[in-house]
């Protein structure tokens, strides 16, 4: 509760200065902890993008009693009718958020990418920034459809939006063609009144907006990833290990009754190729689900293990550290390199505690994702209940 509302002169102090830039969030309309924002310029065939992320470390020492409870808690959980935050909300909704107008801290992975989406360069900095904008998928997507309010509305904005549209579809497309695996599962948005009780269910909607965050976040998570990878430094990484094949093999010959099938091991290509397959058909809904199942967890490890769903080699969490510790705890590794401190003494340090962080964190993770599923699966009984004895298509 003592901490400042306002960024002061001595936290900028020997900062990259950003705030000029052209900076804005993207987030559902109801999001209240803006952790990720992003800027775009483009010069010539290469697209100079900025993904920027909450400093939440500068809040929260290590080892502090806010520390100690984040790290307990492991990530945010979003439950159906509330968050169970990881922070407390005076930081997460405040000094920590990306707000409007407001000058905040950050961690910026500045990326500059060709016109076939490969990286030429990048930089990892200690940066202050100033949102120009909040928006919304839902805004954002009507831009790019040529919405003209929205357009008009946003005038200033408009043509960013669409460099990023096209850096979005440069990334995805490379990282298809590379073999990465997009499950896009219908989700469910559960509409309650003030009481709790569940007035209607929507598709949640994964639109062109939300993949181009999406592709962003992917794109800062894997450079970061990378970069300390080569520095052969303790680090935090998000691992997707290979399915075992004896699942696989039961996915196949499973499939085979349908007129499907998966040639040789299990590389994610295959598995991308039979999700295009089976892509509008009546078995779609069956098939993805049995494939994913078929998968295994992703986990936190301080191994760089590489990532099977994504088909990438290097991949860890840094964008979100309001809500996911192992974010936090790469952060801190982060600024200690960019700093110099990163000494023998604290290397030994980092080696000593991550094994119990990750897997502590994993654990945690997997906890909230029951717990979002199980509060998800009580409001829809509860919407059903009401209906008893009705018929339905």
């Amino acid at each position: 509760e003592n901490v400042s509302n306002e960024v002061s002169a001595a936290d900028m102090a020997g900062r990259m200065d950003l705030r000029d830039w052209q900076t804005v969030t993207i987030d559902g309309e109801d999001a209240k902890d803006l952790d990720d924002a992003v800027s775009l310029t483009v010069e010539g065939d290469i697209y100079h993008l900025g993904v920027h992320i909450a400093d939440v470390t500068n809040y929260v020492q290590e080892n502090s009693a806010l520390d100690r409870e984040a790290l307990k808690r492991g990530t945010s959980v979003y439950l159906v009718d509330r968050v169970i935050p990881m922070l407390p909300h005076v930081l997460s909704n405040g000094i920590c958020s990306l707000n409007q107008g407001e000058d905040r801290l950050a961690l910026s992975c500045l990326m500059d990418f060709d016109s076939n989406g490969n990286l030429k360069n990048y930089e990892i900095a200690e940066t202050v920034i100033c949102v120009n904008q909040r928006m919304s998928y839902t805004s954002v997507k009507k831009i790019l459809e040529g919405d003209p309010e929205e357009n008009e509305k946003y005038e200033s904005l408009v043509a960013m939006f669409k460099d990023m549209a096209n850096l979005s579809a440069i990334l995805r497309e490379k990282r298809h063609l590379r073999g990465a695996i997009d499950f896009d599962f219908p989700e469910s948005k559960i509409i309650l009144d003030k009481q709790g009780h569940p007035l209607e269910i929507k598709p949640y909607d994964r639109n062109v907006a939300t993949k181009m965050i999406e592709d962003f976040m992917l794109a800062a998570n894997e450079t970061i990833a990378q970069h300390f990878y080569w520095l052969e430094l303790p680090f935090v990484y998000r691992v997707h290990e290979k399915p075992d094949s004896e699942k696989i093999q039961k996915l196949s010959a499973f499939i085979q009754n349908m007129g499907y099938y998966i040639k040789g091991g299990a590389h994610p290509k295959e598995i991308q190729k039979l999700l295009n397959q089976i892509e509008g058909t009546k078995e779609e809904a069956l098939i993805s689900r049995l494939a994913l199942r078929s998968m295994k967890q992703a986990r936190y490890t301080p191994e760089c293990g590489g990532h099977f769903g994504l088909a990438c080699d290097y991949y860890t969490h840094f964008t979100s550290p309001i809500r996911r510790y192992p974010d936090l705890q790469i952060h801190r590794i982060i600024k200690e390199q960019l700093k110099g401190r990163l000494t023998d003494d604290r290397c030994a340090h980092y080696d000593g505690i991550l094994p119990e962080v990750t897997r502590h964190a994993s654990e945690m993770e997997r906890r909230a994702d029951e717990a979002e599923r199980e509060t998800d699966k009580l409001k829809k009984v509860e919407y059903m209940s009401d209906r008893i004895g009705e018929t339905f298509e």
